[in-house]
């Protein structure tokens, strides 16, 4: 689908519900200067790729919120097939070789790291700018100890991985988890934002900073 901006600007936005968990990845697009990121990508990286193809993308950066396999398991096959930098917050990147929840879980053997590099660090308050979008890096653990959300001011936009469902919160029972800490990552950091800004979730469907303070149980 495509969001046309009052001012003109033309933004290229597309969900796919990808890999074995249901994950939700987003590629986000700026038409005019041809710049992408793709968001999560856990799996059908050929339809993510067909589709950057299509939109005449050029793949910049591939945006891990955190480390599960479900969220990451084909960022190196995207990023053989169509380039761009992996980002990833420092404390998530251990997590790519425990066996309960990182790459190791899924490839059922010991995992070389060096397989699995992260070419961007990412930490609160870093930017990246892909043609005339700007993300902003908000760190939101809980669900992982570097979980962190890519916000977008200027389109109201937030995708916040795991830390953040339609009616619910993430789990916070995996290595590294802490209930406590992603209560306290919404409450301070997404919750503050706009009540319009749309949340795009890992799972489930889109919802509202409004909707959530409203009506999620959990607050």
């Amino acid at each position: 689908m495509r969001f046309r901006e009052a001012e003109g600007e033309l933004m290229i936005f597309d969900s796919f519900v990808v890999g074995m968990l249901q994950t939700n990845c987003y590629l986000v697009g700026d038409e005019e200067s041809g710049k992408a990121v793709v968001i999560d990508p856990g799996g059908d990286s050929k339809k993510i790729v067909q589709r950057l193809r299509e939109s005449n993308l050029q793949l910049i950066s591939i945006l891990s919120t955190h480390a599960h396999f479900d969220h990451v398991m084909e960022a190196w096959l995207l990023k053989q097939l169509a380039g761009g930098e992996i980002v990833m917050h420092p404390r998530d990147e251990a997590l790519l070789s425990d066996k309960m929840v990182g790459m190791a879980a899924v490839l059922k053997n010991s995992v070389d790291t060096a397989a699995f590099t992260i070419d961007r660090h990412v930490v609160e308050g870093d930017q990246i700018q892909v043609g005339s979008l700007l993300f902003q890096v908000i760190e939101t653990p809980g669900h992982t100890p570097g979980h962190v959300s890519f916000y977008m001011p200027a389109k109201k936009m937030i995708f916040v991985g795991d830390t953040l469902f339609a009616g619910s919160i993430g789990r916070t029972d995996f290595p590294g988890g802490s209930h406590e800490q992603l209560i306290q990552s919404v409450r301070e950091k997404v919750f503050p934002l706009p009540g319009e800004t749309v949340v795009y979730p890992g799972h489930g469907p889109e919802t509202t900073v409004e909707r959530e303070k409203l009506t999620n149980p959990f607050f």
